[in-house]
């Protein structure tokens, strides 16, 4: 906001609803060394998202940067980072449904389309939930359709997978959780007819799928 010479700051910032002390600060910007260690913050999250505060402070130290916990913590909430795990449950099983061996195990994924994965997370608004189911190809890290509900049933993970396979072709495998959506006949049909071959992961094993 530029200040008009004609208009008292207080009336100014009144106006805007601002406060006097916010027009007057000037952010400031991260050191050198800060932005050193938030560069080797995000190095280290893409490669172990799953790490807090602690076990990033420990990979740092091992780096030879001289972090403890609390400078971590601030950094990571500067970068918007937060350590990945199990939270709201959005993968439900259905003990009536199929469920698909683990293929992955000792397995190097080396090229696009070879495997693929996907996993639901909510997204909160003012009035609920919104889920988001997205299908991310393994080797690549990239996001190849998404789709949200207000609902955790099958069809808009159908869709993303239909979407998913209509615009990239189909991969060799693909991986999911041992969620209700996942196990359902309308998600396995269209893997099936496909000719693609079904990889789940083991309960409780949320870090086999962490990426996605």
């Amino acid at each position: 906001m530029e200040p008009d010479s004609n208009v008292s700051i207080s009336r100014q910032c009144k106006f805007f609803g601002i406060s006097r002390s916010s027009f007057y600060y000037k952010p400031k910007r991260s050191s050198k060394k800060d932005l050193l260690i938030m560069r080797a913050i995000d190095k280290q999250y893409l490669k172990t998202p799953f790490y807090g505060r602690r076990r990033m402070k420990e990979v740092l130290n091992a780096q030879g940067f001289n972090v403890g916990q609390k400078k971590v913590s601030s950094l990571m909430k500067k970068m918007n980072l937060r350590a990945v795990y199990p939270k709201k449950k959005t993968s439900i099983p259905n003990k009536a449904h199929k469920i698909y061996p683990y293929l992955l195990r000792n397995i190097a994924i080396t090229r696009a389309n070879q495997v693929w994965c996907s996993d639901i997370t909510y997204i909160p608004t003012p009035r609920g939930f919104m889920y988001l189911c997205a299908v991310m190809d393994w080797y690549s890290k990239k996001v190849l359709s998404w789709s949200l509900s207000n609902t955790l049933d099958a069809d808009f993970c159908v869709s993303s997978l239909e979407r998913a396979i209509y615009n990239n072709g189909k991969p060799e495998i693909f991986n999911t959780d041992q969620g209700s959506q996942y196990t359902s006949r309308e998600f396995t049909k269209v893997l099936k007819e496909n000719n693609i071959k079904i990889s789940m992961d083991g309960k409780g094993r949320y870090v086999d799928n962490i990426f996605i």
